[in-house]
């Protein structure tokens, strides 16, 4: 995704932050560029795709 920014005068006197994501940015003032990147750490066996019920045998 590319987009372009006009900055302008930007003044900053309080802020609050109520909650944070997992998946967050709080950024104020200029920045060259910002890299986003995904990982996943929970292991292969602990996911459940699918509606799957265990069967009692």
């Amino acid at each position: 995704m590319n987009f372009t920014v006009v900055n302008k005068e930007i003044k900053v006197d309080d802020i609050r932050i109520v909650g944070v994501s997992t998946s967050s940015i709080f950024l104020i003032g200029d920045t060259e560029s910002i890299c986003l990147s995904s990982t996943f750490d929970t292991p292969p066996e602990s996911l459940i795709i699918g509606p799957f019920v265990p069967l009692r045998g």
